[in-house]
C-alpha cells in the first residue's frame, strides 16, 4: 500500500509539472498587435503609403466575404420564392438565419434589406477613418488592440482609455488581427442604426451604377464621431489630401 502511494504522489507530482509548464507557456504568449516591427522602422512617407495599401487590402477582403454573403442571401430568397417556401434547405436557411442576425435585419425574408445592408464599403473611406482613428496605425489602441477605428465594447476585454472620465465604463476593444478589426468596421457602417444614411446613399449610387466614394461617404459620417459636422470636414480633407479615392476604383 505505502508503495502504491508513493507511485501515486509521483504520478500527481508530474502532472501538476507539466499543468505548471502549459500555465507559463500561455502566459508568456502575448497578442501579436499592430504593424509588423519593420513598418515602424519605415520613414513616415514609406509608412503612410504601405498603410493605405494594408487597408486597402483589408478592406477589398472584408468586401469579398460581405458580398458573397449578398449573393448567397439574394439567390436563396429568390429560389425559396419561386419553390414558394416549400422543399425549403435547412442548412441554406440556417445560413440565411445567421446572415440575419450578423448584419441586424429585421425581416428574414426581406429581400431588400439584404440588398441595403449587404454591400461594399468605400476602400477610400476606410483607409481615411482608419488614419484618422490609428494615427497611421501608431496609436496605443493599435499597437496593443489591433485596433483601428476606435471601436468601443463595454463587456469584452480592452483597454481603459488613458483620459476616460471616471464615470464612464467603456473600453477600447482588443481584436485578434487587424483583419478582424477591419471586418468589425464594414459589420459596423453594414448593420448599425446610425449609419442608415451611409447605406441608403449607397443603394441609390448602386442603382444609377455610379462609384459610391469616399468622400460621398464622408458626408454621412456624423454619427461616427463626437465631433460631427468637424469630424466629417476632417475625413474629407484626408481623403483630398492623400488623394485616397484612387483606391476606389
Amino acid at each position: 500500500m505505502a508503495q502504491l502511494y508513493i507511485l501515486k504522489a509521483r504520478s500527481n507530482t508530474a502532472l501538476i509539472r507539466v499543468l505548471v509548464k502549459i500555465i507559463l507557456i500561455f502566459m508568456t504568449i502575448e497578442l501579436v498587435a499592430g504593424f509588423p516591427p519593420e513598418y515602424y522602422m519605415l520613414s513616415i512617407d514609406e509608412q503612410k503609403v504601405e498603410f493605405a495599401k494594408t487597408i486597402s487590402k483589408l478592406t477589398k477582403n472584408a468586401n469579398t466575404q460581405t458580398l458573397q454573403k449578398r449573393a448567397f442571401a439574394l439567390n436563396y430568397l429568390q429560389q425559396i420564392y419561386q419553390q414558394s417556401f416549400r422543399d425549403i434547405d435547412i442548412s441554406n436557411l440556417k445560413r440565411l438565419i445567421s446572415i440575419q442576425k450578423e448584419y441586424k435585419v429585421s425581416n428574414l425574408f426581406d429581400e431588400n434589406e439584404y440588398k441595403l445592408k449587404l454591400d461594399s464599403v468605400p476602400v477610400s473611406l476606410a483607409i481615411a477613418q482608419a488614419t484618422i482613428e490609428s494615427g497611421w496605425g501608431k496609436s496605443r489602441f493599435a499597437k496593443e488592440a489591433n485596433n483601428l477605428f476606435g471601436h468601443w465594447t463595454w463587456g469584452g476585454k480592452g483597454l481603459v482609455p488613458l483620459n476616460r472620465d471616471e464615470d464612464k465604463m467603456h473600453k477600447i476593444k482588443i481584436f485578434n488581427s487587424l483583419d478582424d478589426s477591419v471586418n468589425a468596421y464594414a459589420l459596423n457602417l453594414n448593420s448599425h442604426p446610425a449609419y442608415a444614411q451611409f447605406r441608403d446613399m449607397r443603394a441609390i449610387h448602386r442603382e444609377k451604377k455610379l462609384t459610391y466614394d469616399g468622400l460621398e461617404a464622408a458626408k454621412t459620417m456624423e454619427n461616427y464621431s463626437q465631433m460631427g459636422k468637424t469630424y466629417v470636414k476632417q475625413l474629407e480633407k484626408t481623403i483630398k489630401l492623400y488623394d485616397l479615392t484612387k483606391f476606389d476604383f
